[in-house]
């Protein structure tokens, strides 16, 4: 089971639904410097041994696409070792992110925690968040009804679970950890149509992690106990998309 979510912001708000639709990101032009993450063969070059498996289990993040968030436009970028194992070691041992994630020390200690995602069978992937062109966050989009997690709560086919840590300070507890969880989140309901339910399980200590879920359309489900935490057992649904 993936570690749990690091602080993401209370959002003093909700967000209004950005990604609701396909047609909302068509017409976004990438800035330049998130062109050059994915270098010249672009987002979808699986030639790479660090890129991320594109399998089916998650309908391929990779080519998602952009979407319009209030904070800016926002992609999702699949993790490689060789470019970004140095700035996500960075971001796991702030004292903030370290405190939930448990990933702190040298970057080796991070690449065993991406390796296996990135050498398995594509059920978990790793991804950048980039904002307006710059890396700020790091996620994992994983198979919740495939994961240790389906042990503890009455998982359906295809539910599909979030893990967010923002890399920076400044753009925590003002809500943009709330935009990027409604935008990712509308993301897996778009282009994963099998999919019913996105599935969170925050720390319960971890409260702007627990608010933000709320604000950004999610529902909180029940209180689980799992082997390293007690979780919120975060849910949006999306039957209630357009409600919450």
């Amino acid at each position: 089971m993936p570690p749990t979510d690091a602080s993401a912001d209370t959002g003093a708000e909700p967000t209004p639904r950005t990604g609701g639709s396909t047609e909302d990101t068509l017409d976004l032009r990438l800035p330049d410097e998130l062109i050059a993450l994915f270098g010249e063969h672009g987002p979808t070059d699986m030639d790479s041994p660090d890129s991320t498996p594109a399998g089916d289990l998650l309908d391929s993040p990779a080519g998602w696409g952009p979407a319009a968030t209030p904070a800016g436009v926002f992609q999702l970028v699949p993790v490689r070792i060789q470019r970004d194992l140095s700035l996500v070691s960075r971001w796991m041992n702030d004292p903030a992110v370290a405190a939930f994630w448990e990933l702190a020390g040298p970057e080796s200690v991070t690449a065993a925690h991406l390796r296996p995602q990135l050498d398995g069978d594509g059920r978990s992937v790793p991804c950048l968040g980039a904002l307006a062109g710059v890396p700020m966050s790091y996620w994992e989009i994983y198979r919740a009804d495939l994961d240790p997690l389906a042990r503890h709560y009455p998982a359906r086919p295809h539910d599909t679970g979030i893990h967010l840590l923002l890399g920076g300070v400044a753009d925590r507890g003002r809500g943009v950890g709330t935009a990027l969880l409604r935008a990712v989140s509308d993301l897996i309901l778009d282009h994963r149509p099998r999919c019913a339910r996105v599935i969170a399980e925050p720390d319960l200590r971890n409260t702007p992690s627990v608010s933000a879920f709320l604000s950004a359309g999610f529902r909180f489900s029940a209180e689980v106990d799992l082997p390293d935490k007690r979780a919120a057992l975060m849910v949006r649904d999306r039957a209630l998309r357009d409600l919450l």
